[in-house]
């Protein structure tokens, strides 16, 4: 994991020593001092500083192509950097989740999360083997190996890790999973360890809303210390009480979550640009005396045309929020538009639509939500004619121009130059006022700067790659727009400009997302997949959409309680096949004991909280295991849950 990176910390007498204890050291989780790293011509960050202290949540911001993964990476010991130290304390206890995990696709669900080379994990990894085959002497040793190192508890939690993250089959292949399955065992494979110092890189990606908001809720309620990047706006303001935005090369940080963020970092440009009009101001006088000055120049003329380049600097540092102008004139709209009627399609087994209709209506922008593996891609192929439906019809207006921004994005050619990319399509661009510009001036609009209209496309980032990709779509004046996942890899800047634009796009807009922020922001109401081919139009937003839904399961849930008390009680035998283990009966009988204990010791400390007779360093002490042990209490009795329910 850290391979390389000394634990070392340099202090202000500039020598450097062994890092003590997790614990003896302030709390101190990670320091980064004067970090650099640049690749050929481009500076991604210099003299970057900043640490971490235990329990703290904290977000890094910034656009695509600033280096926020490559960071990531050097703190990991993954990527080497220019300058700089990177001081890790407690190694033993870090997990890092990239964004794109790096698994074997040979490897089974199972033995992909135990592929940690820990004692405790090829133990149960082992015993889960040895147990499958007929030596009863090997069975023999591998419970009394798990018995020494007290592995059965280790293998209950991550039992109810993989419940809480439904996972599939645990001996389905790596190869063989979607990206949002992929993503799961990823998850499950650093949480089972229980890192006290987590580091994420784009966690949401590919995860349907349920397990965001699961994954959320887990982050939130744990002590645990965590650093991330993500473009999930309500994630980063429910989890995270800290961000570092990335600008220029250099770092600024905020002590609050996204809300807050927003709020100073206007105040911060506000006033940077105040200074660098005063800055301007007083170089003006200077550049007057520096065209009036003698040639003969003093030790104190030499020392004002130092301060006079320095001035020159500042003055030239003013931010100008770079605000995308996406009025682009869309292709004109007859009254027919596009008309669903009746349509079915299935995949094998799988039902993605069953008689739906529906007739779309002018400026309507519409949000498709649902659990992966549910079909809205397809859905979408269905509609576009990409896929022909296998029941009833689809008639699209003549004036209808798709504008199709693919979840799988654009494959381009790696050399070619960004600039050729958008000319191939048109050299100038028609804006919705009549006015045109050049394709270079729309680039620049996008934050492609021209200098690096003439870079190679292999050059830019991940991000940068899904921008112009948008661009792209975005040029040929579409007047029905289809998104899939737009919100993947574009930073919050991006997502901000588009979602302004589409709130003022005069065509149809349809879009597959997961993010949350997004979808309350832009749609007036939502198809929401419920599974067998049933689509749900609900009139509102996500969050309106989320608070219903709520409301509707604390009903159902109230009339099933109430129809079990009333009626007899009955226990059916279950089938065979589905009983118990002797393995799972006794960790139901584990779980048990365990809830219980905790469910005490929750109790012991809230009357010691109530108290008030506990000093400061107490009462923090029990306020963090407090939190520690209200996820915990969770995961274990829906791990209960599941197994009570077939202990009958």
């Amino acid at each position: 994991m850290f391979s390389g990176i000394p634990a070392l910390h340099k202090f202000s007498d500039g020598n450097a020593y062994l890092c003590p204890s997790f614990n003896s050291f302030m709390s101190t989780v990670l320091q980064v001092e004067n970090l650099a790293r640049s690749y050929g011509e481009k500076n991604l960050f210099e003299n970057i500083s900043f640490a971490l202290s235990q329990s703290q949540k904290v977000a890094l911001i910034a656009r695509n192509g600033a280096g926020k993964t490559s960071l990531l990476n050097i703190i990991a010991g993954l990527e080497p950097c220019d300058a700089g130290t990177v001081s890790l304390f407690s190694q033993d206890s870090f997990e890092y989740l990239r964004q794109e995990p790096d698994m074997s696709p040979a490897n089974t669900v199972f033995e992909e999360v135990y592929s940690h080379s820990n004692e405790i994990q090829r133990t149960i990894l082992n015993y889960e083997h040895v147990i499958k085959g007929e030596d009863k002497d090997e069975i023999q040793r591998a419970i009394e190996r798990m018995d020494a190192i007290q592995g059965w508890e280790y293998e209950t939690r991550v039992k109810q890790i993989l419940t809480q993250l439904k996972l599939p089959d645990l001996d389905q292949r790596v190869g063989s999973l979607s990206g949002g399955q992929r993503k799961r065992v990823a998850l499950a494979k650093v949480l089972i360890t229980e890192p006290t110092f987590l580091i994420m890189d784009e966690p949401t990606n590919h995860l349907d809303v349920e397990m965001i908001e699961w994954l959320e809720e887990y982050l939130s309620k744990t002590a645990i210390t965590l650093l991330m990047v993500t473009h999930d706006r309500y994630f980063l303001d429910r989890v995270c009480n800290e961000v570092i935005e990335m600008e220029n090369a250099a770092v600024y940080r905020y002590s609050g979550n996204y809300s807050y963020f927003l709020e100073k970092q206007a105040e911060r440009i506000e006033n940077q640009n105040k200074e660098v009009e005063r800055a301007q101001n007083l170089m003006r006088t200077e550049q007057e005396w520096m065209r009036r000055m003698p040639k003969a120049r003093t030790t104190k003329a030499k020392a004002r045309i130092d301060s006079f380049y320095d001035l020159q600097e500042k003055a030239s540092n003013k931010v100008y929020e770079e605000r995308l102008n996406l009025n682009i004139e869309g292709a004109r709209m007859g009254n027919k538009i596009l008309e669903i009627n009746d349509v079915s399609f299935k995949w094998g087994e799988l039902t993605i639509l069953k008689g739906f209709t529906y007739t779309f209506k002018r400026r309507e922008k519409i949000g498709v939500v649902g659990k992966n593996g549910s079909g809205k891609s397809t859905f979408l192929d269905v509609i576009t004619g990409k896929i022909r439906p296998q029941k009833g019809h689809i008639q699209t207006g003549e004036t209808i121009q798709y504008g199709y921004y693919k979840q799988q994005g654009l494959i381009f050619n790696e050399d070619t130059k960004v600039i050729d990319v958008v000319k191939e399509i048109a050299e100038v661009v028609k804006l919705g006022n009549g006015d045109t510009i050049t394709a270079a001036a729309f680039l620049n609009y996008f934050m492609f700067p021209y200098h690096s209209h003439f870079q190679q496309v292999y050059k830019l980032s991940g991000g940068e790659k899904r921008r112009l990709y948008l661009v792209t779509v975005l040029m040929r004046s579409p007047n029905f727009l289809i998104l899939d996942e737009p919100t993947n890899d574009l930073d919050i800047l991006t997502l901000n400009v588009l979602e302004e634009y589409l709130a003022s796009f005069n065509g149809c807009v349809l879009v597959v997302t997961h993010d949350r922020y997004f979808l309350d922001k832009i749609v007036d109401h939502l198809f929401v997949f419920e599974g067998d081919g049933v689509i749900k139009d609900f009139p509102g937003n996500y969050t309106q959409y989320k608070a219903w839904s709520d409301e509707k399961k604390r009903v159902e849930l109230l009339a099933k309680r109430l129809t079990v008390k009333n009626a007899e009680p009955q226990k059916q035998a279950a089938p065979a096949s589905n009983k118990l283990s002797f393995k799972e009966k006794r960790e139901l009988e584990t779980l048990e004991k365990e809830i219980a204990s905790l469910e005490e010791e929750k109790s012991a400390i809230e009357a010691d909280l109530q108290s008030g007779t506990l000093d400061a360093a107490t009462l923090t002490q029990r306020s963090e295991r407090w939190a520690a042990i209200l996820p915990e209490i969770e995961i274990k009795t829906d791990r209960w849950m599941e197994l009570s329910d077939r202990d009958v």
